[in-house]
């Protein structure tokens, strides 16, 4: 059951007493009582490891609770400032996260997984993402831009080959869609794959990767057919050691600093036969088969960005005083709070009944994967901005995180 796998993969944390302001989420229950709940079995969808049954409302507080005390642990303010400076990512993070469980929440128990689902999934992104936003970013890539893609299309062999390093941390995944001038626009991409003896031989340069710079494992897509359109395009597992691959460049970014994105190039990058992933010209359905969810999950990010915007905002306004008393007595300051936490909360409910809808009823509605993000983003931004305001020149000096939190 979800519950008995929770607590056995998360009981490997230590637990921190530390506290954070402002926590807004579900109480915590022990995990004796968590073997008590009843589940409500439903039946895999094609988006579920087989015989998936969607977790609890107690496995998912017991989650959250956990994820927060490997948070408190390992990505502390100090951390996540200085992945921001330094714009390079913690890599001994990934095996942390591994041996967390926290890096296949949606895949197969045979391979390493916790198969809790995307509820689940969205937990372990929020909370990241409430400490760091570029942190969790990195996540969210390796672990269902790749691990989910491989989980919905891989074979089991495929599977057996490149999931378990995958979930460990012990290698690192990305996915390699977007081109310079081929953005949401999939079709106008222009690296190419060959049929050769064996397998194919791949031609191109991808953009905007995530991981790309540090990646082992790249799920990649390419024109087998260029005249065929959509109905050209092909989905291959490329290993990162292979010939002819490489990473051009590292991009500075705005935002998102420490989330190593680069340039990826490959110049006549052979890909064996048992490397496709998927059906050969069915890449633009591997493509859509995970987008929804991905979107899914990444709406969770802006979510722990606003919580970690009012943790910023919150104690301060209190700490902080104008002639003689606290700025949260002013009313406008109040006010202000009062429209970061209804935002918070309006985008929380959004995304995880849309999540909700997806592990117990199987039911994925585009349009609301899509608003999810939207409105989350949206509001994400607002609260970063209000952030700085409650915090007055404080928010813009780098000694406090509200500057980061926005570019985040």
């Amino acid at each position: 059951m979800a519950s008995f796998k929770a607590v056995r993969a998360l009981a490997r944390l230590r637990p921190v007493a530390v506290s954070r302001a402002a926590t807004i989420a579900p109480p915590s229950s022990s995990p004796a009582a968590i073997q008590h709940i009843h589940h409500r079995r439903t039946y895999a969808s094609k988006k579920h490891p087989q015989g998936f049954e969607a977790p609890s409302t107690a496995d998912l507080a017991e989650l959250r609770e956990r994820v927060q005390e490997f948070v408190r642990r390992e990505i502390t303010e100090e951390v996540a400032s200085h992945t921001d400076r330094s714009n390079a990512f913690p890599n001994d993070m990934w095996p942390k996260l591994g041996e967390a469980g926290f890096l296949g929440m949606t895949a197969d128990e045979e391979v390493g997984g916790l198969a809790m689902g995307y509820q689940a999934h969205c937990i372990v992104m929020e909370e990241l993402s409430r400490a760091s936003g570029s942190i969790a970013l990195s996540y969210a890539a390796h672990s269902q831009l790749c691990v989910n893609q491989l989980q919905l299309n891989g074979s089991a062999t495929q599977k057996e080959k490149f999931l378990p390093g995958l979930i460990a941390g012990t290698k690192i995944g990305a996915l390699a869609m977007s081109e310079s001038g081929a953005g949401s626009d999939v079709v106008s991409m222009r690296t190419t794959a060959k049929k050769v003896d064996g397998g194919y031989v791949l031609n191109g340069t991808k953009m905007w990767i995530t991981n790309g710079p540090d990646a082992d494992v790249v799920v990649v897509y390419a024109k087998t057919r260029p005249d065929a359109g959509s109905k050209g395009i092909t989905a291959f597992i490329v290993d990162a050691k292979a010939e002819g691959f490489s990473c051009a460049r590292k991009l500075d970014k705005m935002g998102m600093r420490g989330s190593n994105t680069g340039e990826l190039v490959f110049e006549s990058v052979f890909v064996p036969d048992e490397h496709v992933l998927g059906a050969v010209d069915g890449g633009v359905r591997v493509l859509m088969e995970g987008l929804d969810l991905e979107r899914l999950v990444l709406s969770a990010g802006p979510l722990g960005l606003m919580q970690a915007s009012l943790d910023v905002a919150l104690p301060f306004t209190h700490q902080r005083k104008q002639f003689g008393s606290p700025i949260a007595h002013n009313q406008l300051v109040q006010g202000k709070l009062a429209d970061m936490y209804t935002k918070l909360q309006a985008a929380r409910a959004y995304t995880y009944a849309t999540a909700r809808a997806v592990d117990e009823e199987g039911t994925i509605r585009t349009q609301d994967c899509a608003g999810a993000i939207l409105y989350a983003a949206e509001r994400a931004t607002e609260c970063a901005l209000d952030c700085i305001q409650l915090l007055g020149g404080m928010g813009y000096v780098e000694e406090m995180p509200a500057s980061r939190i926005l570019r985040e």
